[in-house]
């Protein structure tokens, strides 16, 4: 199995999830398609590390809601277990513009990191909404027996990175305009 399946059943862990779910809850740490995520979870389903249950709809196709089996929690108990993590890939066009900027205008350069600030603070917003529903939750999702507390820690992780990358573009602004 590849990672993304792994990612998938972590998602399935804390609560049954549509397609379509999935590719939202995944969105906050994995970038990967309607084109990826369905086909894996057709193969999980046939190797029983998923299930599914056909939900009617009015108006709008019926959609399925997978589940985790114990099969699919034992793999993913293997993995964590077993597979060491793999150093993380970063493919972030920003920092390929950021390599070369000498050779741009000041403006644009500045231009350039006021996006990536107002992206990242709009992001942080977002992640910091959602913590905040998570804490009100009557359940501990500080708890390491939280079904939420991995999603939790994610989301703390970050917005600590982009509070971290906000400060460094605080720091690059002024060397842009001398």
């Amino acid at each position: 199995m590849n990672a993304l399946s792994y990612a998938l059943l972590s998602m399935l862990v804390r609560k049954p999830c549509s397609g379509y779910e999935l590719m939202k809850l995944l969105q906050a740490f994995w970038q990967a398609k309607h084109s990826q995520i369905y086909p894996l979870l057709a193969k999980l389903e046939k190797e029983q590390l998923v299930t599914f249950e056909h939900i009617g709809q009015t108006g709008k196709p019926d959609k399925k809601i997978y589940s985790i089996t114990e099969a699919g929690t034992a793999a993913l108990r293997e993995w964590i277990d077993k597979q060491p993590a793999s150093l993380q890939l970063e493919r972030d066009e920003f920092l390929i513009k950021l390599y070369a900027i000498g050779i741009a205008e000041p403006q644009t350069a500045i231009k350039l990191f006021e996006e990536r600030r107002e992206a990242m603070l709009e992001r942080m917003h977002r992640l910091e909404a959602e913590m905040q529903l998570m804490e009100s939750e009557p359940v501990e999702v500080t708890s390491y027996k939280s079904k939420q507390f991995g999603r939790y820690l994610l989301y703390q992780r970050r917005v600590r990175l982009l509070k971290e990358e906000m400060a460094w573009i605080e720091w690059v602004l002024p060397l842009l305009m001398q």
